[in-house]
């Protein structure tokens, strides 16, 4: 065993790192070889700098085993490796991270679920519909700490029709869950009311009907396979090395996904939603050069001409070298290039192809197609993805969008298509600063002129090419000293080439556009836009069109200009609205479920809207619709239970029950930590969020620290099947859902052997006696009565 620097932690008289310096040399003149393990190579880094700080200069680092063994012996080293604890032998010596810093705080790197993106996306803010699941749509008024059995407990105001209150404490959040962002003409549920329960059993119908039919579609994906592809060793990391930046965790993740999906032997069908300039791109690239290294073909399907040339220009620059033949097809492409290529797919010469809607016609016939890639999917139209369904039977489908529409995120969400989700910015990007403000001619000049003087380029986009003139002459009249270019999707595609080649080349300051900028363009060097009569766009199409700027290490701006004469509509103010307050680095997601909820999900199976999203609120009818495709999973012996959740037990013991308002000052953030804690039933969950409350606001509190007991005791509650605990300074009372144990027998035969403190009552319901006379003991006794009953359950 090696040696820990326990003591030397402990000690704030000696220094952790001259200790640990120490001793490498004591063992080196020992004539041990000395080696540092660390989990990382982040980490070994920072050792190596922390050590070198402290009198062991110039430790080399060896990124493996075998490299550390051929190294020179006499001289430490630092070597990834995922050790505990160190150790020596007579010739070695081995100090792991662990021994100088003590245990790694785990916090387990969690898969992220979709929903609790909604959650998070979805903040409350007083005046929000809000639907509880036993009382139905009521109106949330904000946050109120009242005083139970003398003690502060935070509690959520609800108000429902006839003016009734329900406060909802806030272990108990989970039962709410956001009615949706469209508020007007909706009907607040009366507090006991039976027309609450028939909507919600009439949508249960429902949505059991659809997980039939979602699970019949998933069934029948499961049965089709297809030949494992396996990334060619070695060559694909030499690949993956030329990728110029360093991955961000989540681009990692999604690759891992991707190749995970490729080896199971049946078809794909992922979807990949990250935000504009977050490299979902990289993720395609190394998919494809997967697909294509087994010989199988590819077929790169983009909405617009200038994203298919694009993209083109990026696949024919990574896979130089590689025996991969890359060709495109799109209007844009000469008639003998489109009829050269063509034939090539057909007799399989050409792996590779990169293109439009012109990739899917009946013209176009594939030798072995093994994967299609589908960026920014929504802009295809419903016979053009009906053309893809076609092709989805044993092909891969890997599906690319920054904001995924309300059906495919519905499809995501309940689990019919795989999804990962790109939520991380690269290293060193800024979020983009918008301006919402009436056309002003002095503010777009101004605009414009400080880009062209900071070396940059802006885009300037109208909604209609008949606005372009009008805009031309502006810009010539009001904003002489730039030089702009005009472009629009009736120009003939060599035209189209010249401007868009024109301006990527930095000929001129200004691409006067319409929206044929929005799909994917990569510009480092514009980072600024204006938007024309903003009004008139669709939200994703908005957000669509800020990621053109700010993909580059500067600081991007847009400006939507909206008619300064006359008012705009009220959904238009609304869309902006919702722009302007996403304005944080990753909010596509967030975008999309804005999206789901103004615009409903649409039904699933088929082509019609579905009006039940608007009888109980677009994330209890997700919740309903995952539990609905769980139950019939779990009958049909798949998967295990997932829990029921419509249910969430009372706990009262006096106890003060919040996170301070001094601890925790903001509002929102404090609603968040709720929502998380009220899901964080198992230990390592808690653990891992007090830890990240410690880590970000101090010490915890007493009253923190007792609703995190009371989350737990809520869990074992669950296990026990108990609705409620009512603990006091002389005893407990615990009362059972539907007045049923799930182990009767086991129960009696408890209370028998303990008659002194416990018995049952002729209502079914359980006493235990005893003194506590502290809400701290009352607690602790309430977790011990439940802990007691939850392993009786399990016996």
């Amino acid at each position: 065993q090696g040696r820990a620097f326990v003591a030397e932690r402990q000690q704030d008289s000696v220094n952790l790192f001259e200790a640990t310096a120490d001793h490498a040399r004591k063992l080196a003149s020992a004539g041990k070889r000395v080696l540092f393990a660390s989990w990382t190579e982040g980490s070994s880094e920072r050792l190596g700098v922390m050590l070198n700080d402290h009198g062991l200069k110039d430790i080399a680092f060896a990124p493996y085993w075998d490299a550390a063994k051929a190294a020179d012996p006499r001289k430490p080293q630092r070597v990834v490796l995922p050790l505990e604890s160190g150790f020596e032998t007579e010739t070695l010596a081995v100090i792991s991270e662990t021994d100088i810093l003590g245990d790694r705080l785990a916090r387990p790197r969690r898969r992220r679920r979709a929903s609790n993106f909604l959650a998070e996306a979805s903040s409350l803010t007083p005046g929000d519909l809000v639907v509880h699941i036993d009382h139905g749509i009521g109106r949330y008024d904000g946050l109120k700490t009242l005083d139970v059995q003398g003690a502060p407990h935070d509690c959520l105001e609800l108000q429902y029709g006839g003016e009734a209150k329900l406060y909802l404490p806030v272990e108990n959040i989970d039962l709410l869950t956001r009615y949706g962002a469209e508020g007007e003409g909706v009907m607040l549920d009366r507090l006991g009311g039976a027309a609450w329960q028939a909507r919600k059993a009439r949508a249960k119908e429902r949505l059991r009907e659809m997980a039939e039919g979602l699970i019949r579609i998933a069934a029948e994906r499961a049965l089709k396979s297809t030949d494992p592809v396996e990334p060619p060793h070695g060559v694909f990391d030499e690949f993956c090395a030329r990728f110029p930046y360093e991955e961000t965790e989540d681009q990692l993740a999604a690759i891992h996904d991707i190749l995970e999906d490729l080896a199971a032997g049946r078809p794909m069908d992922r979807l990949i939603c990250g935000d504009v300039g977050f490299g979902k791109t990289e993720v395609a690239l190394r998919a494809a050069f997967v697909v294509a290294m087994t010989g199988q073909q590819v077929a790169i399907v983009a909405p617009t001409t200038l994203l298919a040339r694009q993209h083109y220009k990026t696949f024919t620059d990574r896979f130089q070298g590689w025996p991969i033949k890359v060709r495109r097809l799109s209007r844009l492409v000469p008639a003998k290039e489109a009829a050269e290529t063509r034939e090539g797919l057909n007799r399989g010469e050409i792996e590779v192809v990169v293109g439009t809607h012109a990739v899917l016609s009946k013209q176009v016939g594939f030798k072995d197609l093994g994967l299609v890639i589908v960026d920014e999917e929504q802009h295809f139209g419903v016979k053009h993805k009906e053309k893809l369904k076609e092709l989805r039977a044993d092909v891969h489908m890997l599906t690319l969008t920054a904001t995924p529409i309300p059906r495919t995120l519905q499809m995501a969400l309940s689990g019919i298509r795989e999804m990962s989700i790109i939520a991380t910015p690269p290293v060193d990007r800024l979020a983009v600063r918008t301006y919402i403000t009436p056309f002003d001619p002095v503010v777009i000049r101004e605009a414009l002129l400080r880009e062209k003087y900071r070396g940059g380029q802006a885009y300037y986009v109208a909604p209609r090419i008949s606005d372009l003139a009008e805009l031309e002459r502006f810009l010539r009249e009001q904003v002489p000293e730039v030089r702009f270019v005009v472009g629009h999707g009736q120009m003939a595609p060599t035209q189209i080439e010249e401007v868009m080649t024109a301006f990527y080349d930095g000929q001129y300051d200004v691409l006067l556009s319409t929206t044929i900028v929005e799909s994917g363009l990569d510009i480092p060097t514009a980072n600024t836009l204006v938007i024309h009569r903003a009004d008139m766009f669709g939200l994703a199409q908005l957000y669509q069109l800020r990621g053109r700027v700010g993909r580059a290490k500067a600081r991007a701006y847009a400006y939507m200009t909206t008619p300064s004469e006359k008012p705009i509509t009220l959904s238009a103010e609304r869309r902006l609205k919702v722009l302007q307050s996403l304005d944080s680095l990753g909010a596509g997601f967030q975008l999309a479920s804005h999206d789901l909820d103004q615009r409903g999900g649409g039904n699933l199976l088929g082509d019609e809207q579905s009006g039940h999203i608007r009888e109980i609120g677009v994330e209890l009818y997700q919740q309903m619709l995952e539990d609905a495709v769980a139950e019939l999973k779990l009958s049909a012996g798949k998967e295990a239970a997932t829990g029921d959740r419509g249910w969430s037990p009372q706990i009262n013991t006096g106890a003060a029950v919040l996170i301070p308002e001094a601890y925790v000052p903001d509002l929102n953030v404090r609603l968040a930590l709720y929502r998380r804690l009220s899901d964080a039933e198992k230990s390592g969950e808690r653990e891992a969020l007090a830890a990240e409350l410690i880590d970000r606001f101090g010490p915890l509190p007493p009253e923190a620290g007792q609703l995190l007991k009371v989350v737990a005791i809520k869990g074992l509650c669950r296990e026990a099947n108990v609705s409620k605990i009512d603990v006091g300074p002389k005893g407990a009372v615990v009362s059972f859902r539907n007045d049923e144990f799930k182990n009767p027998l086991a129960l009696v035969q408890f209370v028998q052997k303990n008659q002194v403190a416990w018995r049952i009552r002729p209502d079914n319901k359980v006493v235990v006696k005893g003194e506590w006379e502290t809400p701290e003991q009352r607690l602790g006794a309430a977790e011990r009565v439940l802990a007691e009953l939850s392993r009786l359950a399990a016996a």
